[in-house]
């Protein structure tokens, strides 16, 4: 229960429209394997709703989102998961234009350390070229041993400004 003198938060705010939500709600029977076979991994970015840029619908796929969409090992897992025990098959990357981690350093994680106290396990995996970082995420996916569907990785950036994607050949690389 909440007191009379307590402020409403943007989570009770979310519970109160899930109550509305559920009212209506019928259980659509679905099985927790996606439909259409596929794993989109994409960054947390609140401005990219993927099922509508990608023309999905509820069941379609499995998303897995984080900071930069970039594939860390907890992707890995989750990839490994989504393969294995739910029959995906097919990876698709999306890195996307105005990314936070073009902004960011691995500074980040010092100064973190140093205002906590205690070091991150982690890294942030900021990068400075969009094209460069989905060609990482595609090599990640596609050495990874865990992962038995590796053919159909394929990268992209998609640009908040128009809503478009942009497939990144995973072939070329910078030029030193």
């Amino acid at each position: 229960m909440s007191s009379p003198d307590r402020q409403v938060t943007v989570t009770d705010e979310l519970v109160a429209a899930n109550a509305r939500y559920a009212s209506d709600f019928t259980d659509p029977g679905m099985d927790a394997r996606p439909v259409r076979r596929v794993a989109v991994v994409a960054c947390m970015d609140a401005r990219l709703d993927l099922h509508k840029a990608l023309g999905l619908e509820l069941g379609d796929c499995h998303t897995i989102r984080n900071a930069g969409g970039v594939v860390t090992d907890d992707m890995i897992r989750s990839l490994t998961i989504s393969q294995r025990a739910l029959g995906t098959r097919s990876v698709v990357l999306i890195h996307h234009t105005g990314c936070g981690l073009l902004s960011l350093t691995e500074d980040f994680r010092h100064e973190l350390a140093a205002e906590v106290g205690e070091r991150p396990a982690w890294a942030v995996e900021a990068f400075q070229d969009l094209d460069s970082a989905v060609r990482q995420s595609m090599q990640r996916v596609r050495t990874s041993p865990f992962l038995p569907y590796r053919d159909d990785v394929r990268g992209f950036v998609f640009d908040v400004t128009t809503g478009l994607l942009r497939e990144i050949d995973p072939e070329i690389t910078p030029e030193a």
